[in-house]
């Protein structure tokens, strides 16, 4: 879009910010995990929101000196070889992009069940389906605004002059029952934060 105030030519929408919570989503891993020293990002090479991703994730891995393994994958087969290699002790924790095209979110819960690795999140999704945590707008709620906005759409306006929406509703998921299979105890101010626990 040319600008969140006028998208312009024929389309709108709603940004979850996703890639702009990268910092904050490694902050609250590592308060989740204070021994977190060593985290893989595995992400599609091709995906320009990924690379962006990416690059959130380096600066704040360097700010809070943690050493950011990133993982460029170009396929579906390449992300599956990735991370069914990973084991418990290469790395400390894995960050998963909100993006599902290779399939990586998915690959990540099955290293994290299989290794015992646990995982941070890009959507609420993932902890309603065993891993550990996530950090994300509420994607529901992002639903909800794109409702009104194809409404607007119905009623004859033109996209390109609807204002995107930022969905401001972030949600911190924490699954308890997985922490509890991986051996991690969460300190009680970081679970405080919690917006939602699953037990």
């Amino acid at each position: 879009v040319q600008s969140f105030a006028r998208p312009g030519g024929n389309v709108t929408g709603v940004s979850g910010l996703s890639a702009a919570l990268a910092a904050k989503r490694l902050e609250l891993f590592r308060e989740l995990l204070p021994g977190l020293k060593r985290v893989l990002f595995p992400y599609d090479r091709r995906d320009l929101h990924a690379v962006a991703e990416a690059e959130y994730y380096r600066v704040a891995a360097r700010r809070l000196g943690i050493i950011l393994e990133e993982q460029p994958l170009g396929t579906q087969d390449e992300a599956r070889e990735a991370l069914a290699r990973i084991r418990k002790g290469a790395v400390d924790g894995i960050l998963a992009t909100y993006l599902v095209p290779l399939n990586i979110p998915g690959f990540i819960l099955e290293a994290e069940s299989r290794e015992g690795i646990p995982a941070m999140y890009a959507a609420g999704f993932w902890p309603d389906r065993s891993g550990f945590a996530s950090y994300a707008p509420d994607y529901y709620s992002s639903g909800r605004q794109a409702a009104r906005l194809v409404d607007k759409i119905i009623k004859g306006a033109n996209p390109g002059e609807i204002p995107v929406e930022v969905n401001m509703d972030f949600e911190l998921v924490i699954n308890l029952k997985t922490a509890k299979a991986l051996g991690i105890e969460i300190p009680p101010e970081a679970l405080y934060q919690a917006d939602r626990i699953i037990r």
